[in-house]
């Protein structure tokens, strides 16, 4: 299971360019930075799915919290939270003590999860939201979740530093800035000395991906024993979306054909390589990424 802790991507009410993502408007400027840190009250809450590391997250939050001795509040049912009058909450850290209901090894995210989201054309919820924070006295907002969450949580960054705690199972936040990828060896080169820049932090493999592609490749693996024991052909479908990176990461499972959403599927030549495979050994597995395209540009499966 991944470890987490406060691996926050900043996110600004205006956009921004690269050098500028993480200055100015960081929730948590005070906990890499000391200096200038007046925190004392802060909001955290999870949205989007479910991932075997939210509560990782939420256990990281609070330790890192009762070292800065900041009140750390969670909100309840993610983003319902802040629609709701009494804007349901539960302290996570009583006098600087992380509560024993937090467990770190436990699936799932104590605090609740809910799809809603902030709509920026809302003004009445907007407002309504605003109240709620000031109610909670809340200095800053760790938002815990995906690409879903960073777009909706865009509102509230005009009213409190607001930072995302990346989690998402299909690794598809994408790269901090365009040319990202050119300078990876530099960032390695950074982390074997030490001297690395959080403002530089690139955001690798999400929380809840690793634990995703260890229960695909098991599944992979059982479920080549039955097609090699009755000479069947196997197709696993696995989740993404639009991403490939657990149907990629399956490939430890040891099937025999990798589809991805990011290379669309010539049919033919599928239907050919898997000929080929069968002859050869009287079964075949094929992990297919759910997002998957045909040559025409549409998802296969689609009714339209």
């Amino acid at each position: 299971m991944e470890r987490s802790g406060i691996l926050a991507t900043p996110v600004a009410g205006k956009p921004q360019q690269p050098d500028e993502a993480l200055a100015g408007n960081n929730a948590f400027e005070g906990l890499f930075y000391p200096a200038g840190n007046n925190m004392r009250r802060i909001g955290i809450l999870t949205a989007g799915g479910d991932t075997p590391a939210l509560n990782a997250t939420l256990h990281g939050a609070a330790a890192r919290a009762n070292d800065l001795k900041i009140e750390l509040i969670g909100l309840l049912g993610g983003f319902n939270s802040l629609f709701e009058k009494r804007a349901p909450h539960v302290h996570l850290n009583p006098l600087f003590e992380t509560i024993p209901e937090l467990d770190s090894t436990a699936g799932g995210t104590i605090l609740g999860s809910s799809r809603r989201y902030m709509d920026p054309n809302d003004s009445v919820a907007i407002e309504g939201a605003q109240k709620r924070l000031e109610q909670l006295e809340l200095e800053g907002l760790i938002c815990v979740g995906g690409d879903g969450t960073i777009n909706g949580m865009q509102s509230l960054c005009q009213m409190l530093p607001t930072v995302l705690a990346p989690k998402t199972i299909d690794n598809d936040l994408g790269l901090n800035y365009l040319g990202e990828a050119e300078a990876d060896e530099k960032i390695l080169e950074q982390l074997e000395n030490r001297d690395f820049d959080v403002n530089g932090m690139v955001n690798y493999a999400t929380p809840g991906y690793a634990t995703a592609v260890y229960v695909a490749t098991w599944g992979i693996r059982r479920v080549r024993t039955t097609a090699e024991s009755h000479h069947r052909i196997a197709i696993v479908e696995v989740m993404g979306r639009n991403s490939g990176f657990i149907a990629i990461g399956a490939a430890y499972g040891q099937p025999d054909v990798i589809l991805i959403p990011e290379v669309r599927v010539d049919m033919e030549s599928l239907a050919e390589r898997v000929r080929e495979i069968y002859n050869a050994q009287k079964n075949v597995v094929v992990v297919c990424g759910e997002g998957i395209r045909g040559e025409d540009g549409r998802e296969l499966g689609a009714s339209h």
